[in-house]
């Protein structure tokens, strides 16, 4: 027989086949009343621009739901993920493949097509099927990875999966030994079954263990289609929605406006206040955990967990569905209809303000889940509606308010760490629009004695450098960060305006931060309220200098060296390679990586106004991160953050015992490496 002949008969043994069409009626009402409900659910959210810009989206689609390569980034997991994932999708293909020959007479399962791909593909991507169920098995029942959520019906959804593909290839191995199937070669898995079943049974018994097989594969799989909906399986369908409706303009960049004019409740404190971008993130959750496994907070053994905030809310939403669906969304002075904060759930007053919005949940999540703004939002509802929030982050804010700072006892004033460098100040400039740029020092360097070292040598490479610069002096203020990630919206906003103001009136274009905070905000805030600034971070700034020779490192080789990659600089913006380039020319040598760095990186504890908050002593961040970088054998732990600064030199000093490893920012080493250049 030659391969153009290849076929088979569909149908083949079964004499009442209109009956699984009977059957698919209430399959698919069961099922496509499951995904409405949830459509309805997620319907009851506030309006949020997340479906302009479809090429992106589409883009993010392919590369994160078809591709998988958030997934992927997890070897064992992501493997084992795919290899169901590709398996059902080449199964699928195949039964549409079936239906088109048999209901549509369209005559395609025949010659090489069948043999190929109806055959021997289907045979291997369903053997990928078993296989990757039998990892995640392993996985789930042997190794058990604290991250996971056991449940009984994600174990029960295992065992269907693996029932499935395992029946459907003993009713392809039973037809091939009962028909003698001459192409039964080409569908390896099927064949062994037939090969095995040959000497045992005889062909009624074959036959009859073929009809009834087909009939336990066929209600195995109808009830597959009828339950996943009101499971996590429902993922299949929400995940790939999540993606596309994910935030396309970076983190930090899509926390909701507040109209303080409105009479809402300011911030998030009930369902009937999120998006229904959120709503949708609920369902997405494929409880992989994935958010908290990289949560520092919860690293060290605080309340935090992203991934419990969510399906806890999930929760909440599925049990109130009926009521929220019955009701409109608050737009007055009302009390909370569905509260979501809960002192006894995952979304507690105490677990909100641990986190140090270093935006880790968001850069693992597989399916674009919006951990971070939640928690951002709810916090927002605790700080201005309750006033219910820690007392040092309170101190702040009533610093921010009343001294624009938010270090309530600060020694220093802002011009204190410019002594004897004769350094310009804008308003002392008869045309302050002459100079190059402005640098904008921050209040944790200008304030904190020990960052007056790393502005200082920022300042006095610029000068080597031949930049024309000035400063606020006395005039610069908070941008507003502290204020905004706490929860204090309208404290931000009076900051970002004057600041605005003033840097308008001045007429100034490009700024030069020496802070990861203070560039994310006057860069991506600030244009929200009307501020376009030319914004850029000194490790960016010094390492343009370098590359264009104005700053020239000696030969002589430095320290070893590690780089922490503050959040807000490679996380939040992209800024990665640049101060691993100022590394290498002031030490001669690559850092060392830690295991965590780049995008990866773990928060040093600071961020979020964790810097102003009291913690016990075994549940800081800070030092998580310092034995992590006493981890690399390095000398010195450089950094770009003053906030970082601050919390690893405590976090070194505290573990680094007897060894001598110093915390320098990464200014700090070139300013030590560059030798002056002669001026004319």
């Amino acid at each position: 027989m030659t391969p153009d002949l290849a076929t088979r008969e569909i149908g083949w043994n079964i004499s009442v086949i209109w009956l699984m069409y009977l059957l698919l009626v209430p399959t698919v009402v069961v099922a496509g009343y499951g995904l409405w409900w949830r459509i309805r659910l997620w319907r009851c959210g506030r309006p949020v621009a997340r479906l302009d810009r479809p090429a992106e989206r589409f883009g993010l689609v392919l590369r994160h739901a078809l591709l998988q390569m958030r997934t992927a980034r997890q070897l064992y997991a992501g493997g084992f993920h795919l290899m169901i994932f590709t398996g059902f999708v080449i199964l699928a293909i195949a039964t549409t493949v079936v239906m088109l020959d048999f209901d549509f007479h369209t005559d395609i399962m025949k010659g090489s097509f069948y043999l190929v791909f109806q055959s021997l593909i289907v045979d291997l991507f369903g053997g990928l099927v078993l296989v990757g169920v039998g990892l995640a098995a392993v996985r789930r029942w042997v190794h058990r990875p604290k991250q996971l959520v056991y449940t009984d019906q994600a174990s029960w959804l295992l065992v269907l999966i693996f029932a499935i593909a395992l029946t459907g290839f003993l009713v392809e191995g039973w037809r091939i030994a009962a028909t003698r199937d001459p192409w039964a070669e080409w569908s390896p898995i099927g064949n062994l079954v037939a090969s095995v079943s040959v000497p045992l049974m005889s062909d009624e018994a074959l036959r009859a263990a073929h009809l009834t097989g087909w009939w336990i594969h066929l209600l195995l799989v109808y009830g597959f289609i009828a339950w996943a909906p009101w499971t996590k399986l429902a993922h299949v369908v929400t995940a790939p929605l999540a993606i596309f409706a994910g935030n396309l303009d970076g983190y930090g960049r899509d926390l909701k406006p507040i109209d303080f004019e409105s009479e809402a409740p300011l911030g998030v404190a009930s369902l009937e206040q999120l998006s229904w971008k959120d709503l949708l993130d609920l369902d997405a959750c494929t409880e992989c955990g994935r958010c908290t496994a990289v949560c520092p907070a919860n690293a060290v053994g605080k309340a935090l967990s992203p991934r419990d905030i969510v399906l806890d809310l999930r929760t909440l939403m599925h049990s109130k569905g009926n009521e929220l669906m019955a009701t409109p969304g608050l737009d007055s002075e009302e009390d909370p209809r569905i509260p979501v904060i809960d002192g006894s759930t995952a979304v507690a007053p105490e677990a909100l303000f641990e986190c140090t919005t270093c935006a880790a949940c968001l850069e693992a999540c597989p399916v674009y889940i919006e951990q971070l703004p939640k928690i951002v939002d709810t916090r927002r509802f605790l700080v201005m509606e309750e006033a219910d929030y820690p007392q040092t982050m309170a101190d702040a804010i009533t610093s921010l308010e009343q001294r624009g700072h938010p270090f309530p006892g600060a020694q220093f004033s802002r011009v204190d760490w410019a002594e004897g460098l004769g350094i310009s100040v804008l308003s002392e400039l008869d045309d302050p629009s002459e100079i190059d740029v402005l640098l904008w020092v921050g209040c944790a360097n200008a304030l904190l004695e020990r960052n007056h070292a790393t502005v200082r040598a920022v300042a006095t490479l610029l000068q080597d450098a031949g930049v024309s610069f000035a400063i606020l002096g006395r005039e610069e203020r908070c941008t507003g960060d502290p204020a905004r990630r706490i929860g204090n919206e309208f404290v931000f906003e009076q900051l970002a305006t004057k600041n605005i103001e003033l840097l308008q009136r001045y007429g100034v274009r490009g700024i030069l931060t020496c802070c990861p905070h203070c560039y994310h905000t006057l860069a991506n805030d600030y244009p929200l309220l009307g501020g376009e600034f030319e914004v850029e971070h000194h490790v960016a700034f010094l390492a343009g200098l370098v590359k264009e020779g104005r700053l020239i490192p000696s030969d002589q080789d430095g320290p070893s060296a590690t780089f922490h990659d503050p959040c807000y600089l490679g996380r939040y913006n992209g800024i990665l390679e640049a101060p691993r380039e100022l590394v290498r020319s002031a030490t001669g040598a690559q850092p060392v990586e830690m295991a965590a760095h780049r995008s990866a990186g773990f928060c040093c504890g600071g961020g979020g106004g964790m810097s102003f908050a009291e913690e016990p002593p075994e549940q800081r961040v800070n030092r998580e991160r310092a034995r992590q970088a006493l981890a690399t054998d390095a000398e010195v732990v450089s950094v770009a953050c003053p906030f970082c600064m601050t919390m690893l030199e405590d976090g070194v000093g505290a573990l680094a015992g007897d060894r001598e490893v110093k915390v320098k920012d990464v200014a700090e080493l070139l300013r030590d490496a560059v030798a002056p250049i002669e001026k004319d």
